[in-house]
């Protein structure tokens, strides 16, 4: 077998068995099969496509390629939760504290931002001296003492995962359903949960642009979980435009904040009682989803959510004067209004186009190795339906060189679009998709 024959099979369209797809993901992971073979085999997935025999295959060997974390001695039952990303999308930072503080252990592994889309890594680093770099034992022990530990992915979680997401990245070949179903779950599987909800964002904010895709990658991902024997709920919410109103990692962390005090924003309220609600039932612990939702938010107005909050962060080295308020999060030097010179209703407001934005002022980064600046970043003051009139500021950007921040200032004026008539505002839930 070599990797030649395997590339040509594909290319031409034909099914991999797994001997093969065994031998891709094993030999790309030790370095044996070069970058560009395996961009070509990559190339030829993402125009052939995978079936479903073959989607599964290669997510169980993408999560077999490193370590396979064993969470039994959190409990028996273990719930995770994931989003296929958005802008703004600070729902881990609220919903998780929220979750251990009802009693349900979070061990929660996160990625960091790459492209238009944020991470909630970086966003919890912005936190002076908070640690997402902890150890396995380290990350577990958290969790038995303070019942929650949020981390960033481990360095022998799905290794051959890390591979061919860096390398679908730079090869154009993110939006392959298949690949972003096996992505997501091979980590998924590997970090040691039995219970997953997935949320998959849709919209111009979102890898998945109509709701359709969104389906399919859903319907790809639950039935990976059912053969893989976690029980998995996918969640779809709506990335027409950012989520909340902060863009920026300490403009997120400061929302954040504000959400776990009871003042949240409407779409993240909607979205943090769906998730919320489908993890409290698999965990076992409520089966009516209303129940669920007023739980949630019993615990947001009692303080314990905010709390458990505060607990996670001094856990992980965090100084915790700048979640009480006691000190002030660095800000940007420059705070630039972005003013509408039109009447009328908010129709639509591009989010890649902002999360660009985003990254262009230094909030995000195009290359791993690129730095973030954690100050930087947009504040939203209109969003879809909201009337606006001329002179009305619709944003601002926080920057740290003016003449950038004032270029961008135009540039997210151009993000939003215009109608004389009311707007209707979507649902922030599209969907949910269950096991079969």
């Amino acid at each position: 077998m070599n990797i030649i024959d395997i590339i040509s099979k594909k290319r031409d369209g034909y099914k991999l068995n797994e001997k093969e797809i065994n031998f891709f993901i094993q030999n790309y992971t030790n370095g044996s099969i070069k970058d560009y073979q395996a961009a070509a085999l990559i190339m030829a997935i993402y125009i052939n496509g995978l079936d479903e025999e073959e989607t599964t295959i290669f997510t169980l060997e993408m999560a077999k390629s490193g370590e396979m974390i064993n969470l039994s001695d959190i409990g028996d039952i273990i719930v995770d939760k994931h989003s296929t990303g958005g802008i703004g999308d600070k729902i881990t930072i609220v919903l998780m504290p929220i979750i251990a503080s009802l009693g349900i252990p979070v061990m929660k592994m996160s990625g960091r931002g790459l492209g238009f889309t944020g991470g909630t890594a970086d966003k919890l680093e912005s936190i002076p001296g908070y640690n997402t770099d902890l150890s396995l034992e380290e990350c577990i022990n958290n969790v038995k003492k303070h019942g929650i530990s949020l981390i960033t992915m481990t360095g022998n979680i799905a290794p051959a995962d890390k591979k061919i997401y860096a390398l679908r990245d730079v090869i154009g070949c993110v939006g392959s359903l298949p690949l972003m179903a096996s992505s997501i779950m091979s980590k998924k599987i590997a970090a040691g949960a039995n219970k997953i909800v997935l949320e998959v964002t849709v919209g111009s904010g979102a890898y998945m642009k109509t709701q359709k895709e969104a389906e399919k990658l859903a319907t790809i991902m639950n039935k990976i979980g059912k053969i893989s024997n976690k029980e998995t709920v996918c969640v779809l919410t709506n990335m027409d435009e950012p989520t909340g109103f902060s863009i920026g990692n300490t403009l997120e962390i400061k929302e954040a904040i504000e959400c776990l005090k009871g003042n949240i924003p409407e779409d993240i309220k909607e979205i943090i009682m769906e998730l919320g609600a489908y993890m409290i039932k698999l965990s076992g612990k409520g089966d009516n989803l209303e129940d669920n939702r007023n739980l949630i938010l019993e615990n947001v107005h009692n303080g314990k959510a905010f709390s458990k909050f505060v607990e996670l962060v001094k856990a992980q080295g965090g100084d915790i004067g700048y979640i009480n308020g006691e000190k002030e999060f660095k800000q940007a030097k420059y705070v630039i209004p972005v003013v509408s010179d039109e009447f009328g209703y908010v129709k639509a407001l591009n989010g890649e186009n902002i999360g660009n934005i985003s990254v262009k002022l230094g909030a995000g980064r195009l290359q791993k190795e690129d730095k973030i600046d954690n100050a930087v970043g947009i504040v939203l003051n209109k969003k879809i339906a909201d009337k606006v009139e001329v002179q009305d500021v619709l944003a601002y950007v926080h920057s740290n060189n003016e003449e950038l921040g004032k270029e961008c200032a135009n540039e997210l004026k151009m993000a939003y679009e215009f109608s004389k008539e009311k707007v209707l505002k979507k649902p922030s839930i599209l969907g949910v998709i269950k096991e079969i």
